[in-house]
């Protein structure tokens, strides 16, 4: 009677091993940013590789035609996130974000009228976002927003940037 006691409660620990998630595939995430685009036509791209259910690293690179908007014609940059959603790799979560990026400013010179001088910065920032994710893990919609302080040049420091947008997503 002992072994048989013995062996139903080793199956029972067996069996009752789990984790608070169901083993989660398509640590990858591509997302193009519409929002963006439907406002001011500049095309944003970003990956985004989930390093467990709460956390991930990613890029993001954009290019503009106007190169004397808000966030000049080209940027590249770095994030890191945190997810505090109740689901795995989805919800509420908060970033941190590096942003390389180069345009043009007008400069009105009294001796040579207006000339354009083109710039490049770099600025560090904080956003925040929600993510929604369908049931198979594989397409997402996301809506988020931040903004940053350029860290240079000297002209530069003492403005500010900002970041929004409506992205969908494919996880593989």
């Amino acid at each position: 009677m002992k072994n048989v006691f013995l062996s139903f409660l080793f199956l029972s620990v067996c069996a009752m091993h789990a984790q608070a998630y169901p083993p989660l595939g398509n640590d990858h995430e591509i997302k193009f940013n519409i929002g963006l685009f439907l406002v001011t036509a500049a095309a944003e791209g970003s990956y985004e590789y989930f390093l467990n259910e709460d956390i991930s690293i990613g890029g993001t690179l954009y290019f503009d035609g106007d190169a004397e908007d808000y966030n000049g014609n080209f940027g590249i940059g770095p994030n890191f996130r945190a997810y505090f959603g109740f689901g795995p790799r989805s919800g509420f979560f908060a970033e941190a974000f590096g942003l390389y990026y180069t345009g043009e400013d007008e400069v009105d010179s009294d001796s040579l009228g207006i000339r354009n001088n083109d710039y490049s910065t770099l600025a560090l920032g904080f956003g925040i976002g929600n993510k929604w994710v369908t049931r198979s893990q594989r397409f997402s919609l996301e809506i988020n927003g931040g903004f940053g302080r350029n860290i240079n040049p000297e002209d530069f420091q003492d403005s500010f940037m900002y970041r929004a947008g409506l992205s969908v997503g494919f996880r593989f």
